[in-house]
This record gives structure tokens, C-alpha cells and sequence, in this order.
């Protein structure tokens, strides 16, 4: 019996099958590393954790005189004063305003504002802040007007006993007193620590 002799591949068809082999070396997708990650105490892969940037304080300046504009008036002794390209919140010493829900709250913020708001000051601090960050000082007009005295003045604000030994204080809020005038036209005016007392107790 004959043997059948296998078919020779033709030069053809093998051209074709190595032109296939480089098609798909060449064209394949490529795989993306895979990143090692250090397994964990119970020997599975810790997730990969994002980090993310921290944004950085603002550096708090120790500020003791210093002159700026008023851009805002937040009440009756708290303002906004930008000095050297940054704002800087600026809570009156030695004073108490009335608080912005308070009766005669909003009149002290208008009367602060009045004297000071878009004008340049210039402030006393002596380095002292505040546990809120806030500059606690003396403002004065470029024109020459005491704002903190202005408000005692004019009956906008208690002098500040517990912060403040500045007798001066004392006299001009008595004969505010005296005139009636501002929040001293009521007969029992309700001071701002007492109210913020209150509104924390209940």
C-alpha cells in the first residue's frame, strides 16, 4: 500500500501566516504596570490612597500699628481694615456695642459706619488678638476722631469695664447716660455680654 505524503505548506500561505504573526505583535494593547502595593497584616492589598494637597494657614501677623482702609463694617465694633493687601478684623477695644439682633444694634453699626466706612484709619493694637484672630485696638480717623470714644459719645456702646481701666471711658458713658442718648434713651437697656450670656444659656 502506497504511504499519502502530507501536503506541502505553499510559500504563499507562509508569507501570509508571518505577516499575520508581526500584524499582532505590533498591535496588541498594551498593558498598564501594575503598581505593588504592601499587603496588610491579614495578607490582602492595601487600597491606594489619594493624597490630598493641605492648604497652608494663613500666617497671623503680629500687628501693633498699622493704617488701612475700612472696607466693612461687620457691627458696631467690629470692622474690616485692608493693610497691606490683606483684610484684617478689627474688634474695638475697651467698648461693648449693642449686638446686630440687639435694640440699637444696627443703629451703632450705622453710626461706626458714618464715621469710618471707605475712609483710611489708623490702628493702636499693641499686638493684641482676640480668641477669635480679631486685632483688638484703638481706631482713629485720618481726620482725628476717636472712633471708640465716638461711640461711647454718642450712646452706641457700654465702656468695657472687664477689659478696659480707661476712666475716660467711664465718664463719657455716663453723660450719655445723663443725655439719654442712643441705647441710654431706654430705661433699662440690656448690656451685650448679658445678652450673650443669656443667648448661650438657652
Amino acid at each position: 500500500m502506497a504511504r499519502q505524503r502530507k501536503p506541502k505548506l505553499g510559500i504563499a500561505t507562509l508569507i501570509v501566516v508571518l505577516a499575520l504573526a508581526v500584524f499582532y505583535y505590533y498591535n496588541k494593547p498594551a498593558e498598564k504596570p501594575k503598581r505593588d502595593r504592601q499587603p496588610t497584616e491579614y495578607g490582602q492589598p492595601q487600597p491606594e490612597v489619594k493624597k490630598v494637597k493641605s492648604k497652608k494657614r494663613k500666617a497671623v501677623r503680629a500687628l501693633k500699628t498699622f493704617t488701612g482702609k475700612v472696607t466693612a463694617i461687620k457691627d458696631g465694633d467690629t470692622f474690616e481694615v485692608l493693610f497691606d493687601g490683606e483684610a484684617e478684623r478689627v474688634r474695638l477695644a475697651e467698648i461693648d456695642c449693642p449686638e446686630s439682633q440687639q435694640a440699637f444694634g444696627q443703629r451703632a453699626k450705622q453710626f461706626a459706619s458714618d464715621l469710618c466706612f471707605g475712609k483710611t484709619v489708623t490702628v493702636s493694637a499693641a499686638g493684641k488678638r482676640d480668641r477669635y484672630g480679631r486685632v483688638v485696638g484703638t481706631v482713629v480717623t485720618a481726620g482725628g476722631v476717636n472712633v471708640n470714644e465716638a461711640l461711647v459719645k454718642a450712646g452706641y456702646a457700654w465702656h468695657y469695664k472687664s477689659y478696659s481701666s480707661n476712666a475716660q471711658l467711664g465718664v463719657y458713658e455716663n453723660e450719655a447716660r445723663q443725655k439719654q442718648l442712643g441705647l441710654w434713651a431706654d430705661k433699662n437697656p440690656t448690656a451685650p455680654w448679658e445678652w450673650r450670656k443669656n443667648k448661650r444659656e438657652k
